[in-house]
């Protein structure tokens, strides 16, 4: 099976290590994974803020990067959300049929890290070790747009020395939401600090998350707080041995 790590503009330019951590995770697994170079954004940043048209060349880029491989995995609920759901609706209005075929084929391949490692792979515990308690915020697109569900709670409840601890209120947004902060930056920053009052009651000394999206609005906002809670991508955790 030939696998392609699509790591996401926003871990490219400011998370490089999570990526790494993808390649050294899988690598782990037996599973060898490529990384296509022709690969760029997915779309996702332009369909959310409304310009459709001009996501149609990043879509046609993504395809090219893509389409010959068996499995894609991105560390991103939001973007593998982009490509299974978003790229469809760009591919259609854009009017370009063949585009319309390449996406449709490429879409079921596309997969969340938790995923491909539960569904894919069929493991749980991958042979991590992290002797922290650890609290989880499951991400709105991997909830609602993938629909992941506890596949990301699972792997973690298999690190060896780990204590999970419930997050309250854990399905609510972080109030991050991409160009969303920018725009409603008060309405993004009440909601962020929502989700780090319920962080901090937890006692939890890392708080993970399937996007880094997420991770550095919430980073933030601990930060400023001088909270002592620091924020791990889940592909960080689970490379650790």
């Amino acid at each position: 099976m030939r696998v392609a790590l699509q790591v996401t503009c926003l871990n490219d330019a400011l998370f490089p290590d999570t990526g790494k951590a993808v390649v050294t995770l899988l690598r782990r697994l037996g599973v060898e994974v490529e990384f296509p170079e022709g690969q760029t954004c997915c779309g996702q940043p332009m369909v959310n803020t409304g310009y459709l048209d001009e996501a149609v060349p990043a879509v046609r880029s993504f395809v090219d990067a893509f389409e010959s491989y068996d499995a894609v995995v991105t560390p991103s609920g939001s973007c593998a959300g982009s490509a299974r759901h978003q790229q469809r609706i760009v591919a259609k209005r854009a009017g370009d049929t063949r585009l319309q075929e390449r996406v449709a084929s490429l879409e079921p391949r596309v997969f969340e890290l938790s995923e491909f490692l539960v569904d894919v792979l069929g493991v749980t515990d991958v042979g991590a070790s992290f002797p922290h308690t650890v609290t989880y915020h499951p991400t709105c697109h991997s909830l609602r747009a993938l629909g992941v569900g506890d596949r990301p709670r699972r792997l973690l409840e298999a690190v060896h020395g780990l204590t999970l601890v419930d997050l309250p209120g854990a399905d609510q947004c972080c109030g991050f939401g991409g160009t969303f902060a920018v725009k409603n930056a008060d309405t993004s920053i009440a909601m962020g600090s929502d989700k780090v009052r319920h962080v901090r009651e937890t006692g939890a000394e890392v708080l993970v998350a399937g996007d880094n999206s997420c991770l550095m609005h919430l980073s933030g906002l601990l930060t400023r707080q001088r909270a002592g809670v620091r924020t791990m991508h889940l592909a960080e955790v689970l490379a650790m041995t």
